[in-house]
C-alpha cells in the first residue's frame, strides 16, 4: 500500500495562486510607474500597517534585523549599555544588541509560553541595563503587562521583536504597540510575509520615526549630502504591493492559524507524552509555530518518525543563544537558564498555516501518535 502524500510544513503556493492576479496586476502598475524604491505602496503600507497595529509610526526596512538595529541605534543605545532578552529566539534579537555595541543579557523563560520570564528578566537589570527586548515567540504575546511594569520602575526603554508574531494581542492590543519601537520582519514564513525579505519598524515618537527614516537612507539630509553613518535599509515597492494585499486578509490568516492550532489541541489533549502549547489567558497567539513538548528525551526520534512519514517539522531551537561560541565571551555555561535549556531539548513545532485541511491534521496527528509510541 503506497504511502498518503506529504504535508507541507507551510502552503505558500496555493497562497501565490490565490493572490496571483492581484499581484500581477500590482506588477504591472509598478512598472508603469517606474517607482520602484520608497514608492507609493511603500507609503501607504507604513500607513495601513500602523493603523492595523496601532502604532503612531511605521517605517518599512529592508529586513527584521535592521528593524531592531535601527530601533535601538535610534533610541540611544550602544556601547556600555545592557539590553535583556531570551536566548531561546533566533539570533537576530540578541545580534542586533551586539550590531549597535551594547551587551545581550539572557533570562530565563517560562516554560509554557517559552517567553521571558519576567522574575528572571528582574533578577538581571543592574544600572548598566538601558534596556529590554521582548520576543513573542512562536506568535505567543509576552506578558507585556509585567515587564512594562519593570520597564517603567527602571526607565528602560523597550523594543519588541514581533517577527513571529504579527497580529498577535496582549490585553486586546497588537503586540509591537506596547514598546518604545518594535521591528518586524516579512521574511516569507511569517505570518505577514513577503516574496522576499522586509521588515518594518513601529515607534511611539515623532522624533524617533524620524531618526529611523534618516539611518535608513544612508543618513542623508538630501541627495548626496550626510551628516551621519547611517545604512541602506528600504523596503522595496514590489514587496509593499505584495504585503499590502496579504495585510488586508491577515485577520483570516491569523484565524485560519488559530483554526488548526485548536484541532491540534483538540486531537492531542491527553495524548501521553505531548505538551501542547496553552492558548495566552490574556492574549491571542498568531501561531506562526506551532510548538509543543515531547518530555523524557523522546523529540528526535518522534522527529525522525515524522520526517520519514512525510510529516515535515522544525526544533526551533536547538541551543540558547547564551552557550553558543559567538557569546562565549559573556561567560554562560550549562545550567544557568535551565528551562530554556530543558526547552531546547524538547521542543518541536508541527505544520500549520491558513487552509491547512482536516486531513492533513489528521495525518500529522495519527503519525504523531504512532511515532509517540515507537519512541
Amino acid at each position: 500500500m503506497s504511502q498518503p502524500p506529504s504535508v507541507p510544513f507551510l502552503d505558500l503556493g496555493t497562497e501565490f495562486a490565490e493572490l496571483a492576479p492581484q499581484w500581477h496586476a500590482a506588477l504591472a502598475e509598478i512598472g508603469a510607474k517606474g517607482a520602484f524604491i520608497l514608492g507609493p505602496n511603500v507609503q501607504a503600507f507604513e500607513q495601513e500597517a500602523a493603523a492595523y497595529l496601532g502604532a503612531d509610526h511605521a517605517t518599512g526596512v529592508a529586513n527584521g534585523t535592521d528593524a531592531l538595529v535601527l530601533a535601538l541605534r535610534a533610541l540611544d543605545i550602544g556601547p556600555g549599555d545592557e539590553v535583556i532578552t531570551t536566548p531561546f529566539t533566533f539570533f537576530a534579537s540578541a545580534e542586533a544588541i551586539s550590531i549597535v555595541g551594547a551587551t545581550p543579557v539572557f533570562a530565563d523563560i517560562d516554560p509554557d509560553s517559552f517567553n521571558l520570564d519576567p522574575a528572571s528578566v528582574a533578577a538581571r537589570i543592574t544600572p548598566r541595563t538601558r534596556g529590554l527586548m521582548p520576543v513573542h515567540i512562536f506568535g505567543h504575546p509576552c506578558d507585556m503587562d509585567a515587564l512594562g511594569t519593570l520597564a517603567c520602575d527602571h526607565e528602560l526603554v523597550v523594543v519588541e521583536d514581533l517577527a513571529q508574531a504579527f497580529g498577535a494581542e496582549w490585553g486586546g492590543r497588537k503586540v509591537g504597540s506596547f514598546g518604545h519601537a518594535g521591528g518586524t520582519s516579512f521574511y516569507p514564513t511569517k505570518v505577514l510575509g513577503g516574496y522576499g525579505d522586509g521588515g518594518m519598524l513601529f515607534c511611539r515618537e515623532a522624533e524617533v520615526d524620524a531618526r529611523v527614516r534618516h539611518l535608513r537612507n544612508h543618513g542623508a539630509t538630501a541627495p548626496f549630502v550626510h551628516d551621519v553613518i547611517g545604512c541602506n535599509s528600504r523596503l522595496d515597492e514590489v514587496q509593499a504591493a505584495l504585503l499590502r494585499l496579504k495585510l488586508a486578509r491577515l485577520e483570516e490568516a491569523v484565524a485560519g492559524r488559530r483554526a488548526v492550532a485548536t484541532a491540534y489541541g483538540e486531537r492531542l489533549a491527553g495524548v501521553e507524552g505531548v505538551v501542547t502549547p496553552p492558548d495566552p489567558a490574556g492574549g491571542r497567539h498568531a501561531y506562526n509555530l506551532y510548538t509543543l513538548r515531547i518530555p523524557g528525551g523522546r523529540r528526535d526520534a518522534v522527529r525522525k518518525h515524522l520526517g520519514e512519514r512525510g510529516v515535515p517539522t522544525s526544533q526551533c531551537y536547538p541551543e540558547g543563544l547564551h552557550l553558543q561560541a559567538v557569546y562565549a565571551d559573556l561567560g554562560y555555561r550549562a545550567g544557568d537558564l535551565p528551562v530554556v535549556e530543558q526547552a531546547c531539548t524538547e521542543t518541536l513545532s508541527l505544520p500549520v498555516f491558513p487552509g491547512m485541511s482536516e486531513a492533513q491534521i489528521e495525518r500529522v496527528c495519527s503519525v504523531l501518535g504512532e511515532a509517540l509510541i515507537q519512541a
